[in-house]
Order: structure tokens, then C-alpha cells, then sequence
């Protein structure tokens, strides 16, 4: 996060001198205040990419065994331009490199889910998933206690990577 804030102002600073530069160029024709809005545009999109960039560089950053079930766009009013293009900004990935099959009933899977957000601390949650019945356990209280059992069908993005290893 800090260094992204350091990229912004820098990005400001790089519009700000462009600006003077151009202006610079032209004779001093330009108005003295398309500086600050070079700047702040510059910081603008600097933001803006930082934003639509974190899950190509959080999904490339997984290692191996790691595979992406789902991911959740954002659409936003305070960012009007994600009605257009939609930002990612959460995704769920699974551990199928370390998924555990249970050897008493065959279709059934034990594996770690991890839930990554944009400016949150990523989550970890262990579900079984049954591939047979395509139903999925998620944990009921985190206490050891019977988990609960939810039919979510065969299109569910969870069950699917889970079920398909990856």
C-alpha cells in the first residue's frame, strides 16, 4: 500500500513536469493551470491502474498447486467507470495441490480455500467437497463440531475446481 501511494505521487510529480515541459516547448503559451490537472490527472490514473492491475499481479503471484475458483467483480458509483469495466477486486482460490482425499468414501475431498480482497488479509477456510453428490461442507462453528452440508449443484465454481483438481 505505501509503495503504491509512492507511485501516485511520483505519477503526480511525472504529470506536473510533462505539463511544464510541454508548456515549456510551446513558448509559455500553455495557462499556469493545466500544471495541477496534469498532475492530478497523472495521480488519477496512476490509481486507477493500481487498482485494475492487483489481481493479475495477486493471481500471478500464487504458487503452483494454488488454482483461482472464482472471482467477484466490483462495480462502484464513487468509480463510474467500473460500470463499464468491472474490477476485480476479490477472488476465491483453492489449495488443490494439497486437497486430501478421504479413503473411506471415494468423491470426497478435504481442501483449503483462500479468500483474497483487495486491501484485506486473506482468509483461509477448510471445506470437504463431495464430488459425487456435488455438495460442498462448509465448516459450521470452527470448533470441530458436524459440518454443514450445502447442495450447491454442478456449476458451483468451488466444487468444480475442486472436483476437476485443479
Amino acid at each position: 500500500m505505501f509503495l503504491e501511494l509512492i507511485a501516485v505521487f511520483v505519477a503526480g510529480f511525472a504529470g506536473a513536469g510533462a505539463i511544464m515541459l510541454l508548456n515549456k516547448t510551446t513558448g509559455g503559451r500553455l495557462p499556469k493551470w493545466l500544471i495541477p490537472l496534469g498532475a492530478g490527472a497523472a495521480m488519477l490514473a496512476a490509481g486507477i491502474s493500481n487498482e485494475y492491475s492487483w489481481y493479475s499481479r495477486t493471481s500471478d503471484s500464487l504458487p503452483d498447486g494454488i488454482t483461482i475458483a472464482q472471482t467477484i467483480d466490483n462495480k462502484a458509483f464513487w468509480r463510474p467507470w467500473t460500470y463499464v469495466f468491472p474490477m476485480t477486486d476479490r477472488f476465491i482460490a483453492a489449495d488443490t495441490g494439497n486437497m486430501v482425499a478421504n479413503t473411506e468414501e471415494p468423491g470426497l475431498y478435504l481442501a483449503d480455500l483462500y479468500f483474497f480482497g483487495r486491501w484485506k488479509t486473506v482468509q483461509v477456510v477448510e471445506i470437504m467437497a463431495d464430488c459425487n453428490s456435488n455438495r460442498r461442507a462448509d465448516p459450521a462453528m470452527g470448533d470441530g463440531s458436524e459440518p454443514v452440508w450445502r447442495d450447491v449443484g454442478p456449476d458451483d465454481p468451488i466444487v468444480k475446481t475442486i472436483c476437476n483438481g485443479g
